[in-house]
């Protein structure tokens, strides 16, 4: 948020999200996500109860011109992308030929010994980063035409391990 913040709006100061209070209603053992509307600064932040999507199936959708280095409010262009995969639960975004990313996640391929990410990300994800940094996954250019050298795909996000079992066999990716 402070990079973004700072490239998007020429802000120097950085925002300590540890101070944001919860709120007193939040459950347990329930897993909550975060979501905060910013700009220089925090506009309001929400908090709601997060289910993990059920996925079976992914399609590859190619979009050429497709730019989301950012995190944006308006999600309308992934959606209209995802909307062209209404047989499948949810799309892999292919750019000029290499493999990025999911509407919602970044995308570890695994080749039955190790973790493949794609270089090509259209968002460089927090989990991810976290995951090349701790050398759980590997980053490497994947083609379109390379999706199915690899068993299984899992959906990454601050709120999707690899652990958690997002995952999706290559055979059912159209």
């Amino acid at each position: 948020m402070n990079r973004s913040r700072r490239e998007l709006f020429g802000t120097t100061d950085k925002i300590d999200l540890s101070q944001i209070r919860f709120p007193g209603n939040l459950r347990k053992n329930q897993l909550y996500k975060c979501r905060i509307v910013y700009s220089q600064s925090i506009r309001e932040f929400t908090f709601t109860e997060y289910q993990p999507k059920k996925i079976r199936s992914l399609q590859m959708v190619r979009a050429n011109h497709i730019d989301y280095s950012f995190k944006y409010l308006d999600r309308s262009h992934l959606n209209k992308l995802k909307s062209q995969a209404a047989e499948a639960d949810e799309i892999i975004i292919v750019k000029n030929g290499m493999v990025t990313d999911s509407t919602y996640s970044n995308l570890a391929f695994f080749d039955g010994e190790k973790w493949i990410t794609p270089s090509t990300p259209l968002l460089k994800g927090t989990k991810r980063a976290f995951y090349l940094d701790q050398g759980i996954i590997q980053e490497a250019p994947i083609r379109e035409s390379e999706v199915f050298d690899f068993k299984k795909v899992c959906l990454i996000n601050a709120m999707l391990d690899i652990e958690d079992g997002v995952c999706v066999g290559t055979k059912c990716i159209r």
